[in-house]
């Protein structure tokens, strides 16, 4: 699984040279540095807000020889960034390692660091920097999130426990009758779907599968044994199972929509209201509305109503902005982000538009 991830988020590095975003000029944060030394938990979002007012343009930023594009695992903790601002547009680019003894400048100016060549000795599994932290969505990647409204209702279901218990943990056996292919072997077990409603409407717009837990099955039959091998709430009878399926390997590469959107959060994971960085969130927009992978929306708190003292009138405050979100995983009219930046709390209910 970390294997398939990381290619996803090194596939995303090596296409930041082909991602240009010419708009508007790029803006550095007020304290930029001039240079950086990437440290252990770094992912390329964090490392460009240092340099930028905007960490979400860093693809315009990178200045990537054709090498390194070939070579997307760039960046890695102990590389330095540097911030090359001899050009027209500021650039990012990473220390080089040239010649034998002595320091200088390159023709761009840039300070080089001359060494004699030596070995380098790495750990086989030193992790390259990636776009955003894998961990807050990796459960997200491997289960199917969004079902049809009685797609559930069909599919293999838990109907008896191991000893008769009321709920399962890991370890214990679950009875499963429904299994008709035999050559699936690894399930993930749900609970019934639950509804995402529009917020104005009050109407479904999908129906959000509450995983449970993970299970593998042993002995074939109707019914079948099936082992549990994880869980995230106690499994009991009832409940349903789906084949579980490999992650499918995306790019983020940060850019805005190409077409106007406008949605709203219609939930947060783990069932809170409210939420700050590093949460997902689901959104009441999708491929309907163009959105794809690697697409970043502005978050924005939405104004309360208020009455005009004078006038009895009611009226709605501004939207007030409050933080961005990458989207990362899409459905016909739904999608899941991750939320990367907020400068308040965010709510269920608040507007999500083009940056």
């Amino acid at each position: 699984m970390k294997n398939l991830i990381t290619r996803g988020f090194a596939l995303a590095f090596a296409l930041t040279a082909c991602v240009a975003l010419r708009a508007q000029p790029i803006e550095l944060a007020p304290d930029a540095p001039e240079r950086y030394t990437v440290v252990k938990g770094d992912t390329l979002w964090d490392i460009s807000g240092r340099f930028l007012s905007k960490p979400w343009r860093w693809p315009e930023i990178w200045d990537l020889n054709r090498e390194q594009i070939r070579n997307p695992h760039l960046i890695y903790p102990g590389d330095i960034v540097i911030l090359d601002r001899s050009g027209a547009t500021p650039r990012l680019r990473l220390a080089r390692l040239v010649g034998s003894g002595g320091s200088g400048v390159d023709p761009s100016g840039l300070p080089i660091e001359k060494r004699q060549p030596r070995v380098r000795v790495e750990a086989l599994d030193r992790d390259p920097v990636w776009t955003i932290d894998s961990t807050a969505i990796e459960p997200f990647l491997t289960r199917p999130l969004i079902v049809g409204e009685k797609e559930l209702a069909t599919n293999p279901r838990v109907v008896a426990t191991q000893d008769g218990r009321v709920y399962l943990g890991r370890g214990d056996i679950a009875y499963v009758r429904g299994i008709s292919d035999d050559s699936v072997k690894e399930w993930h077990v749900y609970r019934q779907a639950k509804p995402l409603l529009d917020p104005d409407t009050r109407k479904p717009l999908a129906w959000e599968a509450q995983f449970v837990g993970s299970a593998r099955l042993e002995k074939v039959g109707d019914p079948a044994s099936l082992r549990v091998t994880a869980t995230a709430e106690e499994i009991g009878v009832g409940d349903r199972l789906m084949p579980s399926v490999p992650p499918k390997v995306f790019s983020y590469v940060p850019r805005p929509p190409s077409a106007q959107v406008a949605g709203r959060i219609l939930s947060v994971h783990r069932g809170v209201t409210q939420v700050g960085r590093n949460n997902v969130v689901a959104l009441s927009a999708g491929t309907d509305k163009g959105l794809e992978e690697g697409h970043v929306l502005a978050i924005h708190q939405r104004g309360r109503t208020v009455v005009d003292r004078e006038t009895k009138e009611k009226i709605r405050l501004p939207d007030e902005a409050v933080g961005h979100l990458l989207v990362f995983r899409v459905f016909d009219n739904i999608s899941y982000g991750l939320v990367m930046e907020a400068s308040q709390s965010i709510s269920v209910g608040d507007v999500v538009t083009n940056p």
